[in-house]
């Protein structure tokens, strides 16, 4: 009899498409316990946590601000809202966060949004040859380096703490 196939869900097959839409690797990789923080992530992958690149979104002006922070880094907004130029930013409301990426408050990737979303890459994630990121749901992490992160997010690297 033949092996029942798990269904992809849309989420991790948008990241998954849009990783090799980019030209890198689809390097996804789905978990049977869920991954929804950066310890749990680092402790299932065994890797350090500083090499896990969370996806937090943050509101701006009303516009979502995507900030790929290291795992062991807590965001200094008013650092990053200074340095942007702006009075401040502040931590996305869940149903801001699905609007506006298509993927759920601690599965969220640094791409397979709906749209483009302005992102920020926290500069201290280059020290780690390989960073680890969310890929659109609870279980689903991809590998990626921080120059090819760079690359297909067109972050901007910014000191975010």
């Amino acid at each position: 009899m033949p092996k029942a196939t798990k269904m992809v869900p849309t989420p991790v097959l948008k990241v998954k498409l849009a990783l090799t839409a980019a030209g890198a690797q689809d390097t996804v990789r789905t978990f049977d316990d869920e991954v929804p923080t950066a310890v749990a992530a680092a402790s299932l992958l065994g890797c350090d946590v500083a090499a896990i690149a969370n996806s937090l979104v943050f509101e701006l002006n009303g516009a979502p601000l995507l900030i790929l922070a290291s795992g062991a880094a807590k965001v200094d907004t008013s650092l990053v809202a200074a340095t942007l130029g702006t009075a401040r930013i502040r931590r996305a409301s869940p149903d801001f966060v699905l609007e506006h990426t298509g993927q759920a408050v601690g599965g969220v990737a640094p791409v397979g949004h709906p749209r483009p979303i302005r992102t920020i890459l926290d500069v201290t994630l280059q020290a780690h040859p390989i960073l680890w990121a969310g890929a659109g749901d609870h279980t689903s992490m991809f590998s990626i380096s921080y120059s090819e992160l760079q690359r297909i997010t067109a972050a901007q690297p910014l000191r975010v703490r």
